[in-house]
């Protein structure tokens, strides 16, 4: 999706090696922004300069969305996650941006915002009407822990949508299927998510400095947490074929980093054309899962790998993955018949 940025000032300055680099700032004399325009690091210092060039009144909803985006929460959020808020945050502001902040404690605003709801769920789907839901439940919290509001009516608000990726694993059939099919630079990228368990964004930000030759190491955008994960063979042999020195891993076929959406197109795009449906890069992750159960690691290991806690690990296990997985059952009868003695 394309978002048009007003008032964006633009200049290209001439570097000391004679190449030309052009330089972003958010209106003429305003402060420069990182990046290049559709860059979620970008836009969220786009909206950040803008807020503070236009202050809201108080006393109204729009107040209480503009501070959340300067406080150490929203710092602490991952750059794709704040892009992800900045437009629900649009869409709230939108409709509620003069809510009187008094009216929060009125029983009545949370059949309000509920009926906002149901009617984002007509227009735009049941996923978007929870996120809003969610971003705005979020917001309110934070305003609520700090006094700024007496009550926040969007609190345990339930969901909307109801489905599940339980059974969304890719098949070994699917797997050989997309190397078969896939161009080169894609096959490395299902080789890292299998071998990893990492994330989509964790994977593209991922450069050879991480790799010593036999371990990987990275820190996870979404929670922090550091992993060191040891290269399996099939992935050591891909990435020493390439063997390169600095820069991203993973790159296009220009040769060129990728960008979230680029990636995710050309991903379908191959998908596609390999006969795969029903299943998405992020649904690797929970292959990966998997398939570490099935070599029968422990949830401890399997949480050292991927960079789950032990809780989620289990959870996943329990309730998403395993039970649906047929290869356990047979596991399981195979097992069962070696202990069990039959009289002839």
């Amino acid at each position: 999706m394309r978002v048009r940025l007003k008032g964006i000032n633009s200049i290209s300055k001439r570097l000391a090696d004679g190449t030309y680099r052009r330089y972003y700032y958010a209106w003429k004399g305003g402060p420069a922004l990182p990046g290049k325009p559709g860059d979620p690091e970008f836009i969220d210092a786009y909206n950040r300069a803008i807020a503070r060039k236009v202050q809201p009144k108080q006393g109204v909803l729009l107040a209480i969305l503009q501070g959340f985006q300067h406080s150490s929460d929203w710092d602490d959020l991952a750059p794709r996650t704040r892009a992800d808020y900045v437009k629900q945050i649009r869409v709230i502001e939108a409709k509620f941006r003069d809510f009187p902040l008094g009216a929060l404690g009125d029983r009545r605003s949370r059949g309000i915002f509920m009926a906002w709801r149901d009617e984002r769920a007509r227009t735009a789907g049941r996923r978007q009407a929870d996120y809003g839901w969610q971003v705005l439940a979020r917001v309110l919290s934070w305003a609520h822990g700090r006094g700024l509001v007496v009550a926040n009516p969007c609190e345990k608000g339930g969901r909307l949508y109801r489905g599940s990726r339980a059974d969304k694993v890719w098949t070994s059939d699917d797997e050989e299927r997309f190397l078969v099919h896939a161009p080169k630079h894609l096959r490395l990228a299902l080789l890292l998510a299998l071998w990893t368990g990492q994330r989509q964004g964790d994977l593209l930000r991922l450069t050879w400095t991480q790799y010593d030759g036999n371990v990987i190491r990275l820190q996870q955008g979404k929670t922090g947490a550091r992993v060191t994960i040891p290269v399996g063979r099939p992935l050591k042999e891909a990435l020493d074929a390439i063997g390169g020195k600095s820069g991203q891993i993973l790159l296009n076929s220009e040769g060129l980093p990728w960008t979230a959406d680029g990636f995710r197109s050309s991903w379908r795009k191959a998908c596609a054309a390999a006969g795969i449906v029903g299943v998405t890069f992020n649904d690797l992750r929970g292959t990966a899962v998997t398939r570490l159960a099935l070599a029968e690691c422990t949830e401890a290991e399997i949480a050292t790998i991927t960079g789950h806690s032990l809780r989620d690990v289990r959870s996943i296990l329990d309730a998403h993955y395993l039970h649906r997985d047929p290869a356990l059952a047979q596991s399981a009868i195979d097992k069962l018949e070696k202990r069990t003695k039959t009289p002839n």
